[in-house]
């Protein structure tokens, strides 16, 4: 790949937008090296942040945990773990950043609109104007025996919630009315006559009557964020998000695939094709050279991937107590046991157990690879890794040919992981003219060259931006 990309590119003038991922609870944030910080210590938060923002990244974004890990019963000792409430954490961090947006993921299965939209509200009105909420749903039961109603909601009915919840706080969100407080200490009242406005909403889900305590922010609403790969998840995201993240950010033709697949669907709801950013989450190895990048991803990877947790990961899919085995010794011998997945240790549900067993032994055996050699390889890939050089003509393809938007940085390491990507890879995007020199807004929708909210749009709007 050359580093001047060809005249007939799609889009040769966008720009790369990059936010930073702050984990909290995973095993992927490497917790055994000596330059490893506490995942709950303010100053940690704090840095990152502040690197990011040194950076010109659009926003810091930090993930949510209702319950910790568990394996058996047994909470989860292997990964790093401390979460602070989002919302709390990113007004703190409010006040020590000036422009570096800041994203929220709360969830609509187990929270109430007018509380959660009121707390979402007061984040980006104390950041002038920066607040993101990246909305996530849940249905199963491990984590809803945290609630009094428990994991009751199928895959589709969490979606459904979750749109009614969108409906109602964009409603609270639009309670106020543009100039509801006096400017002037001689007019006749504090606020315009009629300047709140009472909210009614009756549905399936929620039943709400009230008038919004907050007015709007410098950006109208807080940009909306969403993560979802089924086709509902998607479908939800074209109706109603301004960001998604995906999984699909490390093959240029499978995030491709993605975004035309995303794309059809923004014009079948009738909104503007590049409507909504796409952020895939990933991590970034960079090293002086090629071969030191590839060296530094195989230290990494074992790094995360620990003799422990590679037994617990192989656990869950043989649905086997593996703890007393070797990890670099062979795949376990016995057949798999079917059994449902509760969704502990984070995992994600797996159709065909057998299926995925009989991949692995087969790849395994034609590598010779250990347990351990076959998580790693055969478990999510994620990154990229090379020189900030080559990262950076690589970054430019993709954002140029319409595969992405940018990618929401998980650093492997807390709290220096961004000061590789800000001091060598973001000169190197800047060079090729494919990222900004500067913050040229203050909100957050201004940062990720977003359009005004959806309920502010007109029929005629929304023509127009197409």
């Amino acid at each position: 790949m050359t580093r001047t990309d060809p005249l007939d590119v799609p889009h040769p003038d966008a720009r790369l937008h990059l936010g930073v991922f702050f984990q909290g609870v995973n095993h992927w944030t490497v917790w055994s090296d000596p330059a490893s910080g506490s995942q709950i210590d303010p100053a940690n938060f704090r840095r990152v942040a502040r690197t990011a923002e040194r950076g010109l990244f659009d926003a810091f974004f930090l993930g949510e945990g209702l319950r910790l890990r568990e394996v058996d019963g047994q909470i989860h000792d292997l990964d790093v773990a401390g979460r602070p409430d989002a919302i709390t954490q990113l007004a703190a961090l409010a006040a020590v950043t000036d422009r570096i947006g800041l994203v929220s993921t709360s969830n609509t299965t187990f929270n109430e609109p007018a509380d959660l939209a009121r707390r979402l509200s007061g984040l980006d009105l104390l950041s002038e104007g920066r607040a993101g909420w990246n909305v996530v749903t849940t249905d199963n039961a491990w984590t809803g025996a945290n609630f009094r109603r428990g994991g009751y909601l199928d895959h589709a009915d969490r979606y459904r919630r979750a749109e009614e919840f969108l409906t109602v706080a964009r409603a609270l969100w639009d309670g106020w009315t543009d100039a509801a407080v006096s400017d002037s200490a001689a007019a006749p009242a504090w606020a315009a006559p009629d300047a709140v406005r009472q909210v009614r909403h009756q549905g399936p889900q929620f039943d709400v009557d009230l008038a919004p305590t907050l007015p709007r922010s410098a950006q109208g609403h807080p940009v909306i964020f969403q993560a979802g790969d089924s086709g509902e998840g998607r479908d939800f995201a074209a109706r109603n998000a301004d960001v998604i993240f995906s999984a699909h950010g490390n093959d240029f033709d499978d995030a491709l695939a993605f975004a035309d697949d995303l794309r059809s669907r923004l014009r079948a709801v009738g909104r503007p094709e590049d409507d909504l950013r796409i952020l895939p989450g990933t991590e970034i190895i960079i090293g002086a050279t090629e071969e030191e990048a590839l060296e530094k991803k195989r230290w990494i990877r074992l790094q995360q991937v620990t003799p422990a947790t590679a037994l617990g990961i192989a656990g869950l899919l043989w649905g086997l107590d593996l703890s007393g085995r070797d990890a670099d010794g062979p795949l376990p011998k016995e057949d798999p046991v079917v059994a449902e997945n509760d969704g502990s240790f984070g995992a994600r549900r797996i159709a065909d157990p057998r299926q995925v067993v009989a991949e692995w032994r087969e790849k395994a055996d034609a590598n010779r690879w250990s347990l351990r050699e076959t998580v790693i390889a055969l478990g999510p890939q994620r990154g990229h890794v090379g020189t900030p050089e080559r990262l950076a003509d690589k970054f430019a393809h993709f954002v140029r040919h319409g595969a992405v938007d940018g990618f929401n940085v998980t650093p492997y390491l807390i709290p220096e992981g961004l000061d590789d990507i800000v001091d060598l890879l973001v000169p190197a995007l800047q060079e090729r003219g494919v990222y900004r020199t500067e913050y040229t807004g203050t909100t957050l929708r201004e940062h990720l060259g977003l359009r005004e909210p959806l309920t502010h749009r007109t029929a005629t709007d929304r023509r127009q931006a197409g």
